[in-house]
């Protein structure tokens, strides 16, 4: 009798514990991916200067951020690497690390930094870039 007591009770438990609960995403989840994927988005547009997707996933001051100190480039390598993400009502602030390489005028020229990329809106868009931008050719 306990050895049958024992088996239902392992087996009970053993079928309490075999599922595995699917959460569903959250909104907030969804967000972030969504500026991740702006902000790349944004850095290959930048790299193949297709000014007019910029321009169509940012606001006039993000436009401005983005192409108000670059210069004609040869060439850029550009990576991000998204750090951090702040989510306030429509407000979202994500921080980059980035790296570049540019040729500009054959001159290689190296550059690393901290951006913070605003984006609001629905669906999301550049408003504004904080700190070290990521989209201004580095001085000589």
């Amino acid at each position: 009798m306990k050895k049958t007591a024992l088996i239902c009770c392992v087996l009970l438990i053993l079928v309490s514990c075999g599922k595995k609960e699917i959460k569903p995403v959250s909104q907030e989840s969804k967000t972030a991916l969504a500026a991740f994927n702006l902000a790349d988005k944004i850095r290959k547009d930048f790299v193949e200067k297709d000014m007019a997707a910029i321009r169509q996933n940012s606001t006039e001051k993000g436009y401005e951020d983005i192409t108000a100190g670059n210069g004609s480039f040869d060439s850029l390598e550009l990576t991000f690497t998204p750090r951090w993400v702040e989510i306030d009502n429509n407000k979202v602030t994500v921080n980059i690390s980035w790296t570049s390489n540019w040729v500009i005028g054959g001159k290689k020229k190296e550059d690393r930094g901290m951006a913070v990329f605003v984006m609001e809106g629905i669906p999301l868009k550049v408003a504004g870039i904080k700190r070290a931008n990521p989209f201004v050719a580095p001085a000589e």
